[in-house]
């Protein structure tokens, strides 16, 4: 029995279906001080078994979430009936439904019109019934402050829903403890520096480089640790400073750095992980490889890291989606090497023809597909000729779809597929499963969540990309392209304000970004300093972006003359391949007619513009005539 001073550990049982919900109850009970253990895959098969067993071993009291879902699940009814056999069992109702036969002698807490209050009665009875099961006083568990007592504000609100939600494991229950509401570099955050190349040969460069993206990833796989994304990590490349200095500088408590050698189709690699706080290792290694094994070999300092730091990892497998082919997993890191740099149509290119010789090499390499796919889809969006552009995605998706059939725990794959049928078939409804398994598997990685954040306010989904997102900045704080995102959604739920903040931060990050400086400009209008959004505008380089908000700044400001000299700009220096700004310029004008005749013409070519026009402010004029509503719904958009 607990202690009267002790914090008594809760296994929170549910069904994957009522998964929003136990999130909300597991925020809340943390709230009140107690230690929850929750895994939002618990209906995922036998090799989860033996870290639920060992989670409701530990725990002091089983909370049971009854609902029309869980009451037909398996593992909800074993994990209640081991509750109800040690007589620690809290059985809630989430929806009015009984708990099933075997199960109701026990008084159940009814939830329905619980709306997610820590402070809330229905709380209150769940802590006494606990209270109760463990044989202590209610009000055992004491509410933990946040941030010392000062205020919260939207973001720090939003880092706290987020970090909720990535405390699921990806198979597997992870204790709940302090990471939630205590320090932001807690003991379980790491930054992996960029590995060193020690071959003498600076086109080796690709593989330490690439070795360190794929360790990373594979520690991105146990969410119970916070990863900090490439972009971040990157920004201590050539350090010189001690290790101290380098993690207070990064935010976080750890650094895994190492060196990569390489001999034919051997590779010798060192690894130390180091404590952030004192300076001091670890844990080291050192260990000659074939490339053939280096999957294999990228997991196993997965997994040793994770113990190191006291995180259970939800399995020691390999990750999803390699090769053993030396000469395929090569060009794959070259080309990720090329993909990476975003420079220019020929650099794309050429890292297609990499990612299409590694698939050919292996046609199952399974990452190989994903990165092929990705490509295909931003040469489709950013470079090809209108009657090039749905054969492009139509590859760009079988390419996936490919990738998600040889590994369908693959993040890349399910968010490769989704991004093609999304952008190129404007497909927003076929498109949501493949971004929700993206967030699942994916949820550990920054890029995917910012993508995923991406699709989900364009899909009306703006909570769920608000978490996301907020994620995504908490593991790459130092990469311009995650603050464009967050500008992004900030300006697509008409937070004017919090846009223009993300969007200066991005160009703080990166003078240089592309559309950045032009839809600071369209935040700075829609907050009324137009003054300040000209200086903005004049900065974009992109003349497509630079003259779509340049026309609508003249027209805000009552220059209508310099408006349509703006406009006739765009149209003779970018024409069709701006139909979709071309569209949002003559909402902002008034012209209903012409607007929606622009709409229409953008989705006959494909327009991948077209993905934002459910939440895109700038077609807000035009919202109300019937015949953008029917737009809007034949394209998919509820």
């Amino acid at each position: 029995m607990p202690s009267e001073t002790s914090q008594p550990t809760i296994f929170l049982s549910y069904a994957h279906a009522d998964a929003k919900r136990a999130q909300q109850l597991a925020s809340a009970l943390s709230a009140r001080g107690y230690t929850v253990w929750w895994d939002n895959l618990i209906e995922g098969g036998a090799q989860f078994a033996k870290s639920i067993r060992e989670a409701l071993e530990a725990a002091d009291a089983v909370v049971v979430l009854w609902s029309k879902s869980s009451i037909e699940s398996d593992w909800v009814a074993d994990e209640a009936a081991q509750g109800r056999d040690r007589k620690r069992l809290v059985p809630l109702s989430l929806d009015g439904s009984q708990p099933p036969l075997g199960f109701r002698q026990y008084q159940t807490i009814d939830l329905a019109s619980w709306r997610g209050k820590a402070s809330a009665p229905q709380i209150d009875a769940i802590d006494r019934a606990i209270g109760s099961a463990v044989g202590a006083s209610p009000g055992t568990a004491r509410p933990r402050a946040i941030g010392g007592g000062a205020g919260v504000d939207r973001r720090q609100m939003m880092t706290i829903a987020a970090s909720v939600g990535a405390v699921a494991l990806a198979g597997g229950a992870y204790a709940w403890r302090d990471t939630l509401f205590g320090p932001p570099a807690s003991e379980r955050t790491v930054a992996v520096l960029p590995f060193k190349n020690l071959s003498g040969d600076p086109t080796q460069a690709y593989l330490s480089d690439g070795l360190t993206e794929e360790i990373r990833a594979a520690l991105a796989r146990n969410v119970g640790l916070q990863v900090l994304a490439a972009t971040s990590s990157n920004t201590a490349r050539d350090h010189t400073e001690g290790a101290t200095v380098i993690a207070s500088k990064l935010g976080v408590a750890n650094l895994l750095e190492g060196s990569v050698q390489r001999a034919d189709d051997m590779v010798r690699v060192a690894i130390e992980l180091t404590d952030g706080k004192t300076g001091f290792s670890i844990w080291s290694k050192r260990i000659d490889a074939r490339l053939t094994d280096i999957f294999a070999f990228q997991s196993d300092v997965a997994r040793t890291v994770s113990n190191a730091l006291s995180v259970r990892m939800a399995t020691a497998d390999p990750a999803p989606g390699g090769t053993r082919n030396v000469a395929a997993f090569e060009d794959y890191l070259r080309g990720k090497a090329l993909y990476n740099l975003a420079k220019d149509e020929p650099t794309d290119r050429q890292a297609k023809a990499l990612f299409e010789n590694a698939v050919a090499a292996d046609p199952r390499f399974a990452l190989a597909h994903a990165a092929l796919s990705r490509s295909l889809a931003s040469i489709a969006s950013a470079y090809a000729p209108a009657v090039e552009i749905k054969p492009t995605f139509a590859a760009a998706i079988a390419e996936g779809r490919k990738a998600v059939e040889l590994a369908p725990k693959l993040a890349e794959a399910h968010l490769a597929v989704g991004y093609a049928m999304f952008a190129g078939n404007l497909d927003i409804k076929g498109s949501r499963p493949f971004y929700d398994e993206a967030y699942r598997y994916g949820r550990g990685n920054a890029d995917d969540l910012l993508l995923y954040a991406l699709y989900a306010v364009r899909a009306g989904r703006p909570r769920e990309a608000s978490e996301a997102i907020e994620r995504a900045l908490a593991l790459d704080p130092l990469n311009p392209r995650t603050h464009r995102a967050a500008g992004s959604i900030d300006f697509a739920v008409r937070d004017y304000a919090g846009a223009a903040a993300d969007f200066q931060r991005a160009l703080q990050l990166n003078p240089t970004m592309s559309n950045a400086n032009a839809f600071l400009g369209l935040s700075l209008i829609e907050a009324g300093k137009l003054t300040d959004a000209r200086q903005a505008i004049a900065r974009e380089k992109s003349a497509m972006f630079r003259l779509t908000a340049l026309a609508i700044l003249e027209h805000r400001a009552g220059n209508q003359a310099a408006a349509e000299r703006a406009y006739a700009e765009l149209l003779s220096q970018v024409g069709d391949a701006s139909l979709y700004q071309q569209a949002e310029v003559m909402a902002q004008f008034g012209r209903v007619d012409e607007a929606m005749a622009l709409l229409s013409r953008a989705r006959a070519i494909g327009d991948s513009g077209l993905i934002a026009v459910a939440s895109d402010p700038l077609l807000d004029p035009i919202v109300k005539d019937a015949r953008f509503g029917a737009f809007v719904r034949n394209l998919g958009f509820a």
